[in-house]
């Protein structure tokens, strides 16, 4: 699957620090303050978000790669027809 190589790619160590995270979040010792597990806590949730994002730009990447495949196919066969029709099917409009 292209989708989970790209995000390796593109998140390394993420795995690890969210794991962190949450071990640290586990272990909290009796002393520790409610500020240090609130910061964990939002830490945590930062780093959930950052794995969102970067999932979705992701798949943008794919829908794109996707994109360029279907344009260079016909291109290479020179089916001109299949080119303009395609083009036709994804004009951008300013």
């Amino acid at each position: 699957m292209r989708g989970s190589t790209t995000r390796k790619a593109i998140l390394p160590g993420m795995n690890d620090r969210l794991r962190g995270a949450g071990r640290r979040l586990g272990k909290v010792a009796p002393g520790s303050t409610r500020q240090e597990v609130d910061d964990l806590r939002t830490r945590v949730t930062e780093l959930e978000a950052e794995v969102q994002e970067a999932r979705r730009l992701n798949r943008r990447v794919a829908e794109l790669l996707d994109i360029v495949e279907e344009l260079l196919v016909p291109l290479t066969l020179r089916d001109e027809e299949k080119v303009q029709a395609f083009l036709d099917a994804h004009k951008l409009t300013p």
